[in-house]
């Protein structure tokens, strides 16, 4: 066995750097924060409250016209209580369409205008220079190892090509499960850190509070010797240029505590991730504009591709556990949004950048696998209803929690307003209604509804709906460099139109999805945490059809219940009929590979493809492994600088708690020393047994022992 010596690794090639795991530690304290007790109010004083009360008064204004025309519809005859609740949930409904219309109408006008952010980001000019110590963190989970670090390689490359590289140090933060793809991120990490500097790669044995928990354990590790932080995905990828423009952002507004990049879609390979790729570059900087305009200094936070200032993070972030068992106890999913509550309520302003280019992510596949995530998300955000009364948070902190509980709420209230709509029509054609009540009344009680004056309110109704996206579509046509990155305006219409078709189509099936997800937490069912599917989209035909059973015959029963009513409510309920009844045709289309080059749904960095995303394919080919599946004790014991350096990562773990037996280290050893050979063990050992084993020195070298005796065995024979 060769030898290992602390952290660094030894025996490395003549030309290759010797790497070590890990910097020096650098504590900082990350206390856990109370949302019981009030702390010391924050003076910071917002330019955006004039902006906040022009978008609340057009809100409410427009949300009242709405609703008293649905009271005209329904009030003909007096109102029944089934009338009643399709009442409230249009008032709910509404309002909340008409908040994102005014909210987008305020980024049209912006941008229009000429965006002009709150901490001076210039978007172009030369390149400021950053004396900041910078910390990239990309934690991970059981993802494609060779693509992960490919991207953080190719986001190094841009940086180090701006000048400024050496402020930036980088880091993989794992809380990989699976032993294969531990061992192959420490065979990607070897490859890369031999030959550069300031590349560090941490594996956390224990998974605590998930992502959250990842970054605080690096803030209360390694923080101290760094003022700011860039969060990744592992599908991130960020341009040398945004990331030394909003550090030097960080270092002129000494009171900003986080600055959130608007993410752009790119790497779309199947339709449904083409379609999700155009809206976001088409209609995401509109929408982001607006929000960022009224809210200001209180901007949200998405989790990812963001800076953030060290010591107001590790200050006032610390997240506590909440009360109660899962899924609305325990450790908070939806993590980002409640940090940047927090960091807000210890007085750092929170920024949203929404025009700057070179902040890109991917996208889920197919919609199920676009479910699976937004599962979690729906659990994490139903949590923050635990969190809407906590004290000393701003009012527009609040707002985003209500917002975010909205985002899933609203799927069951649109469907209990369909179901409430067809139960109405049923009521009035079948069921004989009493005219006169028990009480006295010279006339009779009619059950009737203004069908006029219904067909306007439905028709203002998309209009709120669809008047942003061609808005959005107007400040492309209207600008000749931004039209041709959309391949023309005949292909931005086009690719609009195609957007909208499959956008319906798909909605009322995420409509039944988001209400299953809903109905599933409310029953207590905790969500766990899925690994990413970022491959092809290809899903077997059967799955399909099991996953989709649902959709399609919700959409056959409004069908029958529609048609049995009459062909005027059949007509007007075609749109979610539609959409249900072609769940699977629409599903096993949108998750066909895509084409290379679409003649529609065209999006700028397809016409001209960064440089930078060339780099993650080319990086990711050059670091993957020749063979297709990895072994990793096979792996440890072939390969002498894989396993040293898998050593030297295991004496950077934090001490095994005293008393504490691990099941699986145990059965591991007992299975490990009944052995007569090494590869007689590894057949013996299941997947949790060799992660264990991974994870414990003595265990692992035991097992080591065994293919060295096998050696010397085949010597002396």
């Amino acid at each position: 066995m060769d030898a290992v010596v602390g952290p660094r690794i030894q025996g490395h090639h003549d030309q290759e750097r010797r790497a070590e795991p890990l910097p020096a530690d650098a504590p900082l304290p990350m206390p856990v924060q109370s949302f019981g007790k009030r702390p010391r109010p924050a003076a910071v004083r917002s330019p955006a409250v004039w902006r906040r009360v022009l978008i609340m008064v057009a809100t409410t204004v427009l949300s009242a016209a709405g609703i008293y025309e649905m009271y005209q519809v329904l009030q003909v005859g007096g109102i029944t209580i089934l009338e009643a609740v399709v009442l409230a949930l249009f008032a709910a409904l509404f309002a909340w369409v008409a908040l994102s219309f005014v909210s987008a109408l305020a980024g049209f006008a912006v941008l229009c205008g000429g965006w002009r952010d709150d901490v001076g980001i210039a978007t172009g000019g030369s390149m400021p220079e950053v004396s900041s110590r910078i910390a990239m963190l990309l934690p991970t989970y059981n993802e494609d190892a060779p693509v992960v670090f490919a991207r953080l390689q190719a986001t190094r490359q841009s940086v180090d090509e701006t000048g400024r590289g050496a402020q930036f140090d980088w880091f993989v933060l794992s809380d990989t499960t699976d032993p294969s793809v531990w061992i192959d991120e420490e065979r990607c990490y070897a490859e890369l850190a031999s030959t550069q500097d300031r590349l560090y790669y941490r594996h956390r044995p224990q998974n605590t509070a998930r992502k959250s928990g990842n970054i605080a354990d690096w803030v209360e590790r390694f923080g101290g010797a760094y003022d700011f932080m860039v969060i990744l995905d592992a599908d991130s990828v960020m341009t040398g240029d945004v990331l030394v423009r909003i550090a030097a952002a960080m270092e002129t507004n000494s009171g900003v505590g986080l600055i959130q990049t608007l993410p752009v879609v790119v790497q779309a390979r199947t339709l449904f991730a083409r379609v999700q790729q155009f809206a976001g570059s088409l209609y995401g900087p509109m929408i982001a504009a607006g929000t960022a305009w009224w809210h200001g200094s209180e901007s949200n936070y998405w989790g990812h591709n963001a800076i953030i200032r060290v010591a107001a993070f590790a200050g006032s972030a610390g997240l506590p556990t909440l009360p109660g068992r899962k899924p609305f106890g325990g450790e908070i999913l939806s993590h980002d949004f409640v940090e940047a509550a927090l960091m807000r309520r210890a007085g750092w302003r929170i920024h949203l950048a929404p025009t700057l280019r070179g902040s890109y992510e991917e996208c889920p596949p197919s919609l199920l696998d676009f479910a699976a995530r937004d599962r979690r998300w729906c659990q994490g955000n139903l949590q923050h209803g635990k969190i809407l009364t906590a004290r000393g948070l701003h009012w527009v902190s609040r707002l985003h929690f209500l917002t975010g509980i909205g985002a899933y709420l609203t799927a069951p209230m649109w469907l209990a307003f369909l179901v409430a709509g067809i139960l109405i029509s049923l009521q009035a054609q079948f069921v004989r209604p009493e005219y006169f009540p028990t009480g006295f009344s010279l006339f009779p009680n009619w059950p009737a509804q203004d069908p006029v004056r219904a067909a306007w309110v439905f028709a203002g109704t998309m209009g709120l709906l669809i008047l942003p996206k061609l808005l959005a579509l107007l400040l492309v046509l209207m600008r000749s460099g931004t039209r041709r990155q959309f391949g023309g305006g005949l292909r931005a219409v086009g690719g609009m139109l195609l957007e909208t078709l499959i956008s319906a189509l798909t909605a009322p099936v995420m409509m039944v999805f988001q209400s299953t997800a809903v109905f599933e937490i409310l029953l207590g069912r905790d969500a766990g945490w899925q690994v990413q599917h970022r491959g092809d989209g290809a899903i077997p035909l059967r799955e399909v059809t099991c996953r989709y059973a649902l959709p399609t015959a919700l959409g056959a029963t409004m069908a029958v219940g529609a048609w049995l009513v009459s062909w005027p409510l059949l007509l007007w309920m075609t749109p979610v009929i539609v959409g249900l009844g072609l769940a699977i045709p629409v599903a096993l289309l949108t998750t066909r590979a895509a084409r290379s080059r679409p003649s529609l749904m065209t999006t700028p960095e397809q016409i001209d493809p960064p440089a930078i995303l060339a780099q993650v394919h080319a990086l990711a080919d050059r670091l993957r492994p020749a063979g297709q599946t990895i072994d990793p004790l096979s792996a440890l014991r072939s390969d002498r600088r894989l396993r040293e350096l898998h050593f030297a990562a295991l004496a950077c773990h934090p001490p095994r708690r005293r008393g504490r037996i691990d099941p699986h280290l145990a059965t591991a050893g007992v299975l490990i020393d009944d052995a007569n050979s090494f590869e007689e063990a590894v057949g013996w050992l299941h997947s949790r047994e060799v992660r264990a084993a991974l994870g414990d020195r003595e265990t692992l070298q035991r097992l080591l022992h065994l293919s060295s005796r096998d050696a010397l065995s085949e010597s002396g024979a």
